[in-house]
């Protein structure tokens, strides 16, 4: 079925049209997933609600902007998937499947999250790239097994102090903000393994040589007169990385080297487990 005609029938609230945009999805699959991604709904067929063992569920790429509170009714779910749809709040039913592991929320219109996101206290790994974000909210802070957030291209200036506290945090992807400094609460953050704050105004870097476990720190495309310092054994990409050497001063002058590197991004596909 093409996706013209799929995009029509979304339009026609009837039983029927939902099914048909289902394909004949009536019974839990083995497999204990559901992937309805790309099917132009707007709105989740309520028989879904009914898999009780569901474990996954993958709603992406939709025209979704709220969600029924039957949803409830999944408390097996681990995976959920709400990317690429028409958020401007996380619906509060979300906040009470409180088994989730993964909770991608990247490329909708949220400003804010809900304070009830505090109660996902199983949460490992939490998407909100893509949103429309001005600050971190303080919530993320209190989810205690998180251990990648990805935050990238929404319009933060700053982290919370309190970010210190995810102490099994070992990802932090944000790439494409409005950082001018590089956050100083990561400084205090040991147990990161990988930094990225790709495509920001940062103009200096503080030594991150005193990071034990960092293995990664990406920075390029920052208006930077220097790299960061980091410990042996710890890739930088970035001006002045490995492949070339910082800017020398010489007579109070500053001779810039440029290096045309490429940036790895995150990756495109969701991992099941971080």
């Amino acid at each position: 079925m093409g996706n013209s005609l799929k995009a029509i029938v979304a339009f026609v609230p009837a039983d029927e049209c939902q099914k048909y945009l289902l394909e004949d999805l009536e019974e839990m699959p083995v497999d204990k997933m559901v992937d309805l991604s790309g099917r132009q709904l707007r709105r989740l067929p309520l028989h879904i609600c009914s898999f009780r063992e569901l474990v996954k569920l993958y709603l992406s790429d939709n025209n979704l902007n709220h969600l029924p509170p039957e949803l409830e009714q999944l408390q097996n779910l681990q995976i959920l998937a709400l990317d690429f749809n028409n958020f401007k709040a996380l619906p509060l039913v979300v906040c009470t499947l409180k088994q989730l592991c993964i909770l991608y929320l990247g490329n909708n219109k949220l400003c804010s999250l809900p304070i009830e996101l505090r109660l996902l206290q199983n949460l490992k790994t939490l998407w909100i790239e893509s949103n429309c974000l001005q600050c971190l909210p303080e919530v993320v802070c209190e989810l205690s097994l998180l251990k990648t957030l990805h935050a990238g291209s929404n319009a933060l200036r700053t982290l919370p102090a309190q970010l210190r506290c995810l102490q099994e945090l070992r990802t932090i992807w944000l790439s494409g903000n409005l950082l001018s400094e590089f956050p100083p609460v990561l400084l205090d953050m040991p147990f990161l393994e990988v930094i990225d704050v790709d495509r920001n105004s940062i103009r200096f870097f503080p030594s991150l040589a005193h990071l034990p476990g960092l293995k990664l720190v990406i920075y390029d495309h920052n208006p930077c007169r220097n790299a960061p310092k980091v410990a042996k054994g710890v890739r930088r990409v970035g001006r002045w990385s490995e492949e070339s050497p910082e800017p020398r001063k010489r007579s109070g002058a500053v001779i810039e080297i440029t290096l045309d590197e490429k940036l790895s991004p995150p990756p495109a596909t969701k991992p099941e487990s971080e």
